[in-house]
């Protein structure tokens, strides 16, 4: 499987973007999806993820409530819808396929993309 992020950019805090995740084959019923970031001289950290059908969805304490992970399985594409933006979401996000039922470790994650970066001015 190979993931394209796409969406990244420059956006002044508390504006929206929003993040694509096109797969090159079907990962509908096999695979959950997700999103990472890591920022400059940090650890990589979980965002959010969902499930192989798109019916449970997890977020980090940090996004929830600002952040809305999606997928269209037709389309073999994820989105991650962005609002009030923050400095510190700064970071290049990577998006992963993974278990189906979804999960918040990096480790578990299979496949991953090459990384779109989100830069949040303040």
């Amino acid at each position: 499987v190979q993931l394209q992020a796409s969406g990244g950019g420059l956006v002044q805090a508390g504006g929206s973007l929003s993040l694509s995740c096109a797969a090159s084959i079907p990962t509908g019923g096999s695979y959950a999806m997700g999103w990472f970031r890591q920022a400059p001289g940090k650890e990589r950290e979980f965002v959010a993820a969902v499930n192989w059908n798109g019916e449970t969805t997890y977020y980090s304490d940090s996004v929830k409530g600002r952040f809305t992970i999606s997928r269209i399985n037709a389309k073999d594409t994820m989105y991650l819808q962005m609002n009030s933006l923050k400095p510190e979401d700064t970071a290049v996000y990577y998006c992963a396929a993974g278990p189906r039922g979804g999960s918040v470790q990096d480790d578990d994650y299979t496949y991953w993309g090459q990384g779109t970066l989100v830069t949040v001015s303040s």
